[in-house]
């Protein structure tokens, strides 16, 4: 093998490194984009899931006033039963 044919493989071998480099290169860009996408939506999903969670407190105080209302309102009628029942 010539000096200039071992030059030329060596030339192509690292040609070939080189777009392999480059390749990977871009590949990483693409998963930085990727990643930089699921924390936006990650972020989002932690919004929903803060939202969702303050809605479900409301509720469950909503639910426990009402409960507190029907036990007044059942007092109430014991009480208007017995004002006629004294008539």
């Amino acid at each position: 093998m010539s000096t200039e044919e071992f030059q030329r493989i060596v030339l192509e071998e690292l040609k070939s490194l080189k777009n392999g480099q480059d390749e990977m290169k871009q590949e990483q860009q693409e998963m930085k984009q990727d990643q930089q996408e699921m924390k936006k939506d990650l972020k989002a999903v932690i919004e929903q899931t803060a939202n969702l969670t303050e809605f479900k407190q409301e509720q469950q105080e909503m639910l426990d006033k009402i409960n507190t209302l029907e036990i007044i309102v059942s007092q109430n009628w014991n009480d208007i039963a017995k004002l006629k029942a004294a008539r």
